[in-house]
């Protein structure tokens, strides 16, 4: 049977071809890595995940980019341990992506101009009200006030980058930026 999927059996290919559909996330909002998984290490060591919005694929600096409000969960989990993974399953291409991170948190006068080109409807999800996953005594009690200083934005500078693809045959790789992402095939 031949591989529907060809970038899976050639490493470079298969570089290539994360970083392609991490840039699609950016641009297209149907796409899977549009809304990839965060994990992060809470204070008593429970890890964390939750569904993020990807702003931003540079596959020559290796960086991806994230918006948070600043009084979240994850901004203290980071402050504490500066390392987090991001997780993308995409079903049409069979294919799980796990990226290692160092993470660098942005704010103020660093982020003010991407402050300035988010449309107003989406600023309110960077608030001065509650902070995210303060309990509330019904669904809908709390307000959102837009707050410039309330918004931030995490730089993933990716470290190692986990790719499988399910398909006839499986195949796993594994890239590293300390080997310049030559790539290593890996058991699936």
């Amino acid at each position: 049977m031949s591989n529907p999927h060809p970038w899976a059996a050639d490493l470079g290919l298969l570089h290539d071809h994360i970083w392609s559909r991490l840039i699609r996330g950016v641009h297209d909002r149907h796409a899977p890595t549009r809304h990839p998984t965060l994990a992060t290490v809470s204070a008593n060591g429970m890890p964390q995940a939750r569904t993020v919005v990807l702003r931003d694929a540079d596959k020559q600096a290796a960086t991806l980019t994230l918006y948070t409000d600043l009084h979240s969960a994850k901004v203290t989990e980071l402050r504490a341990n500066l390392l987090a993974e991001l997780h993308v399953w995409d079903p049409s291409a069979h294919l799980q992506i796990r990226l290692a991170a160092e993470v660098t948190i942005l704010e103020g006068a660093e982020v003010a101009e991407r402050w300035q080109r988010l449309p107003e409807h989406s600023r309110s999800a960077y608030s001065s009200g509650l902070a995210p996953g303060k309990p509330i005594a019904d669904s809908l009690a709390y307000a959102k006030t837009p707050d410039q200083t309330a918004f931030g934005v995490l730089r993933l500078d990716i470290q190692t980058i986990d790719a499988l693809h399910l398909g006839p045959d499986h195949r796993r790789a594994g890239f590293s930026r300390a080997d310049h992402w030559e790539g290593q095939w890996r058991v699936p």
